[in-house]
């Protein structure tokens, strides 16, 4: 099977996988910037001392947490257009879902890096006169992100790969590209064979940078 391996098929699919590679890390950084605003703003809701916004946050959490990404997905692509009386698109259902999706996955990553910074901080900054958004925009977050850099990188790299379930709403990603390409070729082969080495390579290199993270936020 590997001694017919025909290389050139890639080469010459190499501008078209490209685009799909492209929308793929397109999605994934506008997922990821997105789901760390609403998922910051979720996690401060949810540490509130006002019982609805923290009632708020904790069920829509395990809501979005408890259904697959793909239902999130045709949620919007089938299901808003007929509230809204007007389809969304594909590209924009697809983003919308990831941000909704992963906000509640880094609402609680950063929930945790909060309450990971001391109360004697929070406190110091009180006693300066400091108010509530002043302590964590100044004090609280620059911290709580630093110690989060390596598991946010760690859930944008789960991100990446869950790009790929965009073919449920006809948008062309790196995985469906390479699909497309293998079935009109008919060279199974060599296209999910390159489309897995181009995953293993970026997540690879995503997960030596976490663990380098990882050494430097420990010393």
């Amino acid at each position: 099977m590997f001694g017919e391996f025909d290389t050139q098929i890639v080469v010459k699919s190499l501008p078209f996988l490209w685009q799909g590679l492209q929308l793929s890390l397109l999605l994934t950084g506008l997922g990821i910037l997105g789901g760390v605003a609403a998922g910051t703003l979720l996690a401060l809701m949810r540490l509130s001392s006002f019982k609805v916004f923290s009632l708020f946050s904790a069920t829509y959490v395990n809501l979005i947490r408890s259904v697959p990404l793909i239902l999130v997905i045709f949620w919007f692509y089938f299901l808003v257009p007929l509230a809204i009386g007007r389809p969304v698109g594909s590209f924009y259902s697809a983003l919308i879902a990831f941000i909704i999706f992963e906000a509640a996955y880094y609402s609680e990553i950063i929930r945790a890096g909060i309450q990971s910074v001391a109360r004697g901080q929070v406190w110091a900054g009180q006693a300066t006169g400091l108010g509530y958004w002043q302590i964590q925009r100044y004090i609280v977050l620059p911290q709580a992100f630093r110690n989060m850099v390596p598991i946010l990188l760690t859930q944008a790299i789960i991100l990446f790969q869950d790009t790929s379930l965009v073919f449920v709403v006809s948008l062309r990603d790196f995985m469906t590209a390479s699909a497309i390409v293998a079935q009109k070729e008919g060279r199974l082969v060599e296209m999910y064979t390159f489309a897995a080495a181009v995953y293993f390579v970026i997540c690879f290199a995503g997960s030596m940078l976490v663990k380098r993270l990882s050494k430097e936020i420990a010393r």
